[in-house]
């Protein structure tokens, strides 16, 4: 399940510093102007999870592979991208092909560090970037519609749907408000997610702070928190700087770097986990003597789309899946341990996956 998180905000905001801290690279070239960053650069990582490593030790396993989830670093957008400013039509392209936006708010005071708007107000800075998307969305839906229109009056069932659902948007839209604020009946979603609007995307508001304040965060962003609330959106404090010095030592270092500055974990891994949650995703477990692995699927997800995850023959010709808590599998040490109390259950085609399952499918060929 190949999925991507936007990481998104106004120049020198420290997007590029978080995604190399994210990659542990310096693919993102993080420079004090504008525009630094010209091409889209896509990060692959893992889902920090610390019962897949639980698993492998009781397993055996050989091999550990955990779940993944790509961040996509864009370039900076200025007032005006949605009518070009800055590359921004490009930019504005790049998100759309991504599931979910990580808003970046500078939550910082630095005067070696410009700001393209001469101040450091992470709320308008958040205005900015909305209205710029919610423009670049008027502007997508309104072209559709003579075309649409036309559709409709020759008697195109689906073209009237998708125009029902483009007037829903455009109503939001032009009340200035995100598409994301739209009450989406279940038959609707597949076609209101084809719109590809910029502001239905879940969002994430990430408040990067100063080295002080990545513990608690400060003023700023606790201001930003509270814009998420009323939004309906999810955030979190992280400090870029910190986790690019924290990515670039050793990993045996780590822990002690981390309890000298107030922290129990680097705040890359609630990052991740708050987008995986953003996403509406959880995991299951496969292990055994070769490998301990995570899966990702979605919340509410049946055994066999789970099984399809690992391939598709796997959903078409399911049988059952034999099934064991987390929990469990721990407690008893492992499959043959939680098979002789009765905790591995035989679940069939109707069973919703529960995250952290541990679980090995049926088949027919």
């Amino acid at each position: 399940m190949a999925l991507k998180v936007a990481i998104v905000g106004l120049p020198n905001v420290g997007k590029s510093t978080l995604f190399n801290a994210l990659t542990q690279t310096a693919l993102a070239q993080a420079a004090n102007y504008p525009f630094c960053t010209i091409e889209p650069n896509v990060g692959d990582v893992a889902v920090p999870e610390a019962r897949l490593d639980q698993l492998a030790k009781i397993a055996g396993s050989k091999e550990i592979i955990p779940a993944r989830i790509s961040f996509v670093d864009i370039a900076g957008l200025v007032r005006g991208a949605s009518k070009g400013e800055g590359l921004g039509n490009q930019f504005l392209a790049n998100i759309r092909d991504c599931d979910a936006i990580a808003f970046v708010a500078r939550c910082f005071v630095d005067d070696d560090i410009t700001h393209v708007e001469g101040r450091v107000d992470p709320l308008a800075d958040l205005d900015i970037i909305e209205t710029e998307l919610m423009l670049a969305d008027l502007e997508s839906l309104e072209k559709r519609l003579p075309t649409l229109e036309k559709r409709v009056r020759g008697g195109d069932k689906e073209g009237a749907v998708t125009l029902r659902l483009i007037e829903k948007a455009l109503a939001l839209l032009n009340a200035g408000r995100p598409a994301r604020a739209a009450q989406i009946d279940k038959e609707d979603d597949k076609a209101w997610r084809m719109l590809q609007l910029l502001t239905s995307k879940p969002s994430l508001f990430v408040c990067n702070v100063d080295e002080a304040s990545a513990d608690k965060g400060n003023a700023l962003s606790a201001k930003v928190g509270e814009r998420a609330a009323k939004d309906g959106a999810r955030s979190v404090v992280i400090s870029a700087r910190i986790e690019s010095e924290i990515a670039m030592l050793p990993q045996a270092d780590r822990a002690d770097f981390l309890e000298t500055i107030g922290l129990q974990e680097p705040g890359l891994n609630r990052l991740i986990r708050e987008a995986y949650a953003l996403l509406g995703l959880q995991t299951y477990f496969t292990a055994g003597p070769k490998e301990a692995r995570a899966w990702t699927i979605r919340v509410g997800d049946t055994a066999p789309q789970a099984a399809g995850v690992i391939h598709s023959d796997f959903e078409k010709g399911f049988i059952r899946a034999e099934t064991i808590a987390f929990d469990d599998y721990v407690k008893y040490r492992g499959e043959a341990g939680a098979r002789e109390v009765g905790k591995m259950r035989l679940e069939g085609k109707e069973y919703v996956v529960q995250d952290g399952d541990v679980m090995h499918f049926r088949f027919t060929s």
